[in-house]
């Protein structure tokens, strides 16, 4: 059985250490939280790899760097509220909601709501609720968020976004034109959004997400 502790510490010291991730609390997370356990078990002996994971069909986990990076440069702070869009199977929530007061995933799979709700019980993530939704309208509902965090690449941001985000939220993506992703944050000020450019990046597009889908960055 793969030693999944020693390949924990391995990642972190190999893919984000190495990308200058210096937060202590995200590091701890990715240190600890199983992975493995936010994947399928066919995939489990690539889940620390520096690699995309496919969590089901036509979705796909961000490599490790990636996702820590982008965490990183939210600035996720512990009193704030956090809105994870394309929730996946849940590693991204978990992550997150070792770092924020409360996080709220929103998924259109209704398997992947199930499978990731389990996965984030079992991890002891009780301050996260996964919700059955469309992605690209967000969770207006249970907003407004200091952060939207989205795994995964977009063509175009949705105007609705912006939106739930409260004045000083901030907004973590990869815009990805063709070949060229670049991930960003972006900030809303009162009613202007500001960003800027952190690190280029390729993760697969999100389902639904590959034309336009509103606001064109």
């Amino acid at each position: 059985m793969p030693d999944f502790s020693r390949e924990r510490d391995a990642m972190v010291d190999s893919q984000i250490h190495t990308a200058d991730v210096t937060d202590r609390r995200l590091l701890k997370a990715l240190r600890t939280l199983p992975r493995h356990a936010f994947i399928p078990k066919s995939k489990a002996a690539i889940a620390y790899a520096d690699c995309e994971v496919e969590a089901a069909p036509g979705r796909w986990m961000m490599r490790p760097r990636d996702l820590g990076l982008l965490i990183h440069a939210a600035q996720v702070q512990p009193d704030e509220l956090v809105l994870n869009i394309a929730s996946g199977r849940g590693y991204a929530a978990a992550v997150l909601s070792r770092m924020a007061e409360t996080v709220v995933g929103v998924e259109a799979d209704e398997a992947l709501v199930r499978k990731s709700s389990d996965a984030l019980a079992d991890a002891g993530c009780d301050n996260t609720a996964i919700i059955g939704g469309d992605p690209m309208k967000g969770a207006p509902g249970q907003g407004p968020y200091d952060v939207i965090f989205v795994e995964g690449a977009v063509e175009d941001v949705p105007r609705a976004w912006f939106d739930q985000l409260k004045d000083g939220g901030r907004l973590a993506v990869v815009v990805r034109k063709g070949m060229s992703g670049k991930a960003t944050i972006f900030t809303r000020s009162g009613d202007s959004i500001g960003h800027r450019i952190v690190f280029d990046s390729t993760p697969r597009l999100i389902p639904g997400f590959e034309k336009e889908a509103g606001f064109v960055f």
